[in-house]
């Protein structure tokens, strides 16, 4: 029986099928389907919104999926308790860039609020009901917390006092006129499990297989590697200007007097580092792309 597995539909599908690509799972997905094959027959893939991953996978609808933690926490206060899902791995990586996202607790600029304490009686609009009713649970302020189908930004002053939205870069929210009093969460996509999977033992190595595959695939974003020859005269100098995931590796050639450089360097020094290593007389200079790390 394959392991099934919800993808995130939405914001974060592109980015996620993209990720597995670099993982070496290639996913095509029709318009008219719900149902992505992947070049993979041990797996069977659905696409899920990401706000209601974690309860197919805590109900066993799915044996993993991928969301993030707001929504994970999301449905943890929702039904009054955790543990329903099983965390395999942190995958750091959103829709615009590979970083983490924020949901905030925003307020018009032109508005006297300055802190969450202000909003007591008003009205917040947000998609993330459930959390954000603990959050202004924990710090003792009574609001009213309304669902929002979408557009919340536009919604303050006249539809809400304040909104809870999720931010990438901030610039829909400054678009909108507001302005951040207060961060609730940060999120990031998740690998989860069902309980019941994991005590498969077919099903647990294949998701831990994946999310060693997957974590590898973030490792190398925004990272190449870098061959070169260098004189062991010279070899120190060159060393001096490497930064590395680890350390060089430092390999002899047949002529004894010279050695092979091989290390992992972050993408965006390569244009500065070349020109610096050519000068410091290193010499078969190779930058060459990476799709996994297994550290």
């Amino acid at each position: 029986m394959p392991l099934k597995l919800g993808l995130p539909k939405g914001s974060l599908q592109d980015a996620t099928i993209q990720l597995f690509a670099r993982a070496g799972f290639q996913i095509y997905v029709s318009t008219r389907s719900y149902y992505p094959t992947i070049d993979d027959p041990e797996i069977e893939c659905l696409l899920v919104r990401a706000q209601e991953m974690a309860r197919y996978v805590a109900d066993g609808v799915l044996d993993a999926g991928l969301t993030g933690q707001d929504w994970i926490a999301e449905h943890a206060a929702a039904n009054g308790k955790g543990g329903t899902v099983v965390p395999i791995a942190d995958l750091v990586y959103a829709k615009q860039s590979f970083g983490r996202v924020k949901w905030v607790l925003a307020v018009p600029e032109n508005s006297p609020y300055q802190k969450p304490q202000d909003l007591e009686g008003k009205t917040v609009a947000t998609e993330l009901v459930r959390a954000t009713e603990s959050y202004f649970a924990r710090l003792g302020i009574n609001v009213n917390v309304e669902f929002s189908w979408g557009a919340t930004e536009v919604k303050p002053p006249v539809l809400a006092d304040a909104i809870v939205e999720v931010t990438e870069t901030g610039s829909s929210l400054r678009a909108n006129h507001l302005r951040v009093i207060d961060t609730l969460m940060t999120s990031n996509p998740q690998l989860i499990a069902n309980p019941a999977a994991l005590d498969d033992e077919w099903k647990r190595r294949k998701i831990e297989n994946l999310a060693l595959l997957l974590r590898a695939a973030i490792e190398a974003q925004g990272r190449v590697g870098l061959m070169l020859n260098v004189t062991r005269a010279d070899l120190p100098g060159v060393l001096a200007l490497l930064p590395a995931l680890q350390k060089p590796t430092i390999s002899s050639l047949s002529d004894a007097d010279w050695v092979a450089v091989n290390t992992i360097i972050e993408e965006r020094t390569v244009r500065e580092l070349i020109p610096a290593l050519k000068a410091a007389r290193a010499q078969g200079i190779v930058e060459y792309p990476l799709n996994k790390i297994v550290l």
